[in-house]
């Protein structure tokens, strides 16, 4: 069973209007937004923005919340357009003798 206390992404997320989230990292920035919309037969839905990029809709605030940390999860780790060193750069560097693992 999970303990009470567990952080989740939701409580990084700060409502400054209604039904408009602003999700903020520990430096108090913003990363990601989200906004309750409603769309077409009536439903709600909530859209979630990824650094102004839309990144997809959810059907709650806490799986909005989820998919708007992991996209900034994975911002910090290498990636095609990330300056992170692919596994081949990596191996060129280790033949100059540039790089020790």
């Amino acid at each position: 069973m999970r303990s009470e206390r567990e952080w989740h992404p939701i409580m990084a997320a700060v409502e400054d209007e209604p039904a408009r989230w602003r999700m903020l990292d520990s430096l108090g920035k913003e990363y990601a937004r989200i906004e309750l919309r409603r769309v077409a037969g009536g439903g709600l839905r909530y859209k979630v923005e990824f650094r102004g990029e839309l990144i997809g809709w959810a059907t709650s605030l806490r799986v909005a919340c989820e998919g708007a940390h992991r996209a900034f999860l994975r911002s910090h780790g290498p990636n095609v357009t990330s300056a992170a060193p692919t596994p081949e750069q990596l191996a060129e560097r280790r033949k100059r003798g540039s790089v020790t693992l």
